[in-house]
């Protein structure tokens, strides 16, 4: 493939047994308006239909591709299987029950070529299993920076858009959780500036017995985070989860 032809987005989605939803992820995508991108979808070692179904993408359009893993690895580690494939200048992160508006890709595009701004996030919306709407809009902030994004997990994954000629490679760590926030971490410490985009751009679902669902469990490993990986002191632990706990009930807040 020519350096012309090449995606100029980079679609990166972990599918673990998702027969259920990937068909409307992968369909939302394909709605998008802009059209110059790719689809890297990871299947981590599914034992459902998921190949199936991916497979059958695959040859309805030829922007679609499959990468297989034969043994788990986790979100973290089948998006950085998927980004070793990507072939586009901007990397965006879709799960395999989220779901795009249409214009997510073309307005992202826009601003980062405009603005030469290299990490972007936009706002989105929570639903439930049907695809109703649930709880309130959660809106993007303007800018954000290493210390607010402490105390305030308000980047979505599914909205982010990430620049590689100046972020550069980066990887997600190993954790169970929030392996892409500590990718965030580890791009706003370096200097990389992150802009907001105002708009509702996605669709975070929801899905009863979902890791993200067990919010101890959540809050728990976001204190090791913390402690063991962000290496904060034990004062500033607790102000920034102070401040983490609060903003994520009201983000959660029905």
């Amino acid at each position: 493939m020519s350096s012309a032809d090449a995606p100029v987005v980079s679609i990166i989605t972990p599918a673990h047994n998702s027969e259920r939803f990937l068909p409307e992820t992968i369909r939302s995508v394909l709605a998008q308006t802009f059209a110059n991108w790719e689809m890297i979808i990871v299947d981590d070692a599914s034992t459902d239909s998921t190949p199936q179904i991916a497979r059958r993408f695959v040859q309805e359009d030829r922007r679609v591709r499959v990468v297989r893993l034969e043994s788990p690895a986790g979100a973290g580690g089948a998006r950085n299987a998927g980004m070793d494939a990507a072939r586009g200048r901007f990397l965006a992160f879709l799960d395999s029950d989220d779901l795009w508006l249409p214009q997510k890709l073309a307005m992202q595009v826009e601003v980062m070529l405009a603005t030469g701004v290299p990490f972007t996030y936009a706002g989105y919306r929570m639903i439930d299993e049907n695809g109703a709407i649930v709880g309130r809009p959660i809106r993007a902030p303007q800018s954000m920076s290493y210390r607010r994004l402490l105390k305030n997990t308000a980047i979505g994954c599914l909205t982010v858009m990430l620049d590689r000629e100046v972020c550069g490679e980066t990887r997600m760590p190993a954790l169970r959780r929030h392996e892409d926030l500590v990718m965030w971490y580890a791009l706003l410490k370096r200097g990389v500036v992150a802009r907001g985009i105002a708009q509702d751009l996605a669709r975070y679902r929801i899905v009863r017995g979902s890791r993200s669902r067990n919010k101890l469990a959540t809050a728990a490993h976001m204190w090791k985070v913390y402690r063991d990986v962000e290496k904060l002191s034990l004062a500033d632990a607790l102000w920034c989860f102070a401040h983490y706990s609060w903003h994520a009930y009201w983000k959660n807040r029905a």
